[in-house]
């Protein structure tokens, strides 16, 4: 797996870093998401894809 963030496309929700805090974080002046782990391990690949299914504004893309 492989992750992809548009921190333009970010809204801040934050709800990304909440779920998956291995992976994701926020970006403490603009609070966008800032993606820390692109390649996460197979143990928190179903977690990355429901993040990536909540996020409001679309930021996280997964390839497999």
């Amino acid at each position: 797996m492989r992750v992809f963030v548009d921190p333009e496309k970010c809204c801040s929700s934050g709800l990304c870093a909440l779920s998956v805090p291995e992976v994701f974080g926020q970006d403490e002046e603009e609070c966008v998401v800032l993606l820390l782990l692109p390649e996460p391990p197979a143990a928190l690949h179903d977690r990355v894809r429901a993040a990536a299914r909540r996020c409001p504004a679309g930021t996280i893309q997964v390839r497999d």
